[in-house]
């Protein structure tokens, strides 16, 4: 007896394996892989590039009394920022907008209300970020190519409603913290610590210590042979691949 119920049962197993190989067949595809919609889409968070330079950006959401003595400090040491500005500042202070502008500066765009925009449906994505475009353009004469999600959130939709609009969604590689109070000689280390060729760091124009951590930051560079420049030059525009660890490469030919 015992001897029969170990055959019924090895011949109920082979008959279960039998089964699941023939789903198994019946289900997959060749090439049913995800589609390239389907795939995780990233920002840019760094470049790979030979040319010895990085992004200072600066979120603006909150205060500008800081801004010009900012822009002063970059000027001085020949560098050049990207302001990030969501559309509540823009409304506040068009006057600074203006002087970022004109003082050659590049000014991306950071939403409207500086909301968790991964949460939202399209069209309020969209919304989002045309009308900051829009407050920009009709003050600087020029509508944002560079984008930054609020909070570093983002989603496939978010990026690729930002591609619609013609504008590329950017991250960072290195994020100085300035926000929690830290001290100027702390940002600048964490930025020395961590920079290379094709940076991209973040920063915020009315943080506690970043009139006190800018010149350590650009000295600091500059003793490294890195030269702060605009998100125009360090982003490509075109012909390139970006991986899943948002590190965008030009393409090979």
């Amino acid at each position: 007896m015992i001897a029969i119920f170990r055959k019924k049962r090895v011949a109920v197993v082979c008959a279960l394996v039998c089964l699941i190989a023939v789903l198994s067949i019946l289900v997959w595809v060749p090439g049913a892989v995800p589609s390239a919609a389907e795939r995780r889409k990233v920002p840019v968070y760094g470049v790979e590039t030979d040319q010895n330079v990085v992004a200072l950006s600066f979120d603006a959401a909150w205060g500008a009394d800081k801004t010009a003595q900012i822009m002063d400090i970059l000027e001085q040491y020949g560098a050049r920022g990207t302001f990030f500005l969501v559309g509540f500042w823009v409304d506040h202070y068009p006057e600074m907008v203006k002087e970022i502008a004109e003082r050659g500066h590049v000014i991306g765009n950071h939403s409207t209300n500086h909301l968790h925009m991964a949460k939202l449906d399209r069209a309020k994505m969209e919304e989002e970020l045309r009308l900051t475009n829009e407050k920009i353009a009709a003050l600087t004469g020029n509508a944002p190519q560079y984008f930054r999600a609020p909070f570093g959130e983002y989603n496939n939709s978010l990026i690729e409603t930002a591609d619609a609009m013609k504008m590329q969604t950017v991250q960072w590689s290195i994020d100085t913290l300035d926000w929690k109070g830290i001290s100027g000689g702390e940002i600048a280390d964490r930025v020395l610590a961590n920079v290379k060729s094709g940076s991209i760091i973040l920063c915020h124009n009315n943080s506690d210590h970043i009139l006190e951590a800018l010149p350590l930051i650009l000295v600091g560079l500059q003793n490294k042979g890195l030269k702060a420049v605009g998100m125009d030059e360090v982003v490509m525009s075109s012909d390139f691949t970006i991986d899943a660890n948002g590190i965008q490469k030009a393409n090979k030919s």
